[in-house]
């Protein structure tokens, strides 16, 4: 019975250093010292479980099932919320869709379909416009959009913006300019992302010796990367094994 006691007084003072930390209104202290087991179940509950990586996690694994079971329910949802109300909002929904399913063209389509009118000046469309445009073989239309953006603002998602210039530029043919890209890229950011990206592009390009250069950098980030990283990363990773970079 003391040790029963004691337990709960235990988790209570858990979940009270968890509260302040995490900057919880104060009365969850009176209720997690006033009502120990009751309280440290609420706020489990309540507070903990929600901004959990438990939580995340599970909310990953299952929409991850979700879709392994119907991986059309998206496309499907989306596709009907917007013949049922095609407003922007939910043209935007089907493009990205259309997208996470693998119809490029027709995501470029809803895409560019958006970006008339009275959003064309809308830059995350645009950026989703450039994604799509890529992913079904239009580079040059892609340069056309991510030129645009930056004309637009040059710091919109600076990074993502400048790594899929620098892809499409190679798609398009013009490697040197996509190098120079990749460069000022890797300069800028210094991100794995950047340096990934750049040591594909240049296995892919047939420049062995620049991909070697950039590898040891990027197998000193892998070492320090944990298995939920490495899941979080897990489609750049088989990308660099394709391109015959080692990620382990």
């Amino acid at each position: 019975m003391i040790f029963g006691i004691g337990l709960h007084v235990l988790v209570a003072l858990f979940f009270a250093v968890h509260a302040i930390r995490s900057g919880q209104q104060l009365y969850w202290l009176l209720i997690l010292f006033s009502f120990p087991l009751f309280g440290s179940v609420v706020y489990f509950v309540a507070i903990y479980l929600p901004n959990s990586r438990l939580q995340h996690s599970a909310g990953k694994v299952v929409n991850a099932a979700a879709k392994a079971l119907d991986p059309g329910r998206e496309l499907r949802e989306a596709r009907e919320a917007f013949d049922y109300t095609p407003t922007a909002q939910n043209q935007m929904r089907l493009a990205s869709a259309q997208m996470e399913a693998g119809a490029t063209a027709d995501a470029a389509a809803t895409y560019e379909a958006c970006l008339q009118g009275a959003f064309a000046s809308d830059l995350e469309i645009r950026y989703g416009a450039a994604r799509a445009t890529l992913a079904c073989g239009r580079a040059a239309d892609t340069i056309a959009h991510l030129d645009r953006i930056r004309r637009s603002d040059v710091n919109f998602r600076a990074e993502q913006v400048s790594l899929l210039l620098a892809q499409a530029l190679a798609a398009a043919g013009r490697q040197q300019e996509a190098k120079g890209e990749f460069e000022f890229a890797l300069s800028r950011f210094g991100s794995f992302a950047a340096r990934a990206e750049f040591a594909i592009w240049a296995a892919n390009s047939g420049d062995r010796a620049l991909a070697q250069q950039l590898q040891p950098e990027l197998q000193r980030t892998l070492e320090r990367w944990n298995r939920h990283t490495r899941g979080m990363n897990v489609e750049m990773l088989r990308r660099l094994e394709r391109a015959g970079i080692p990620t382990r």
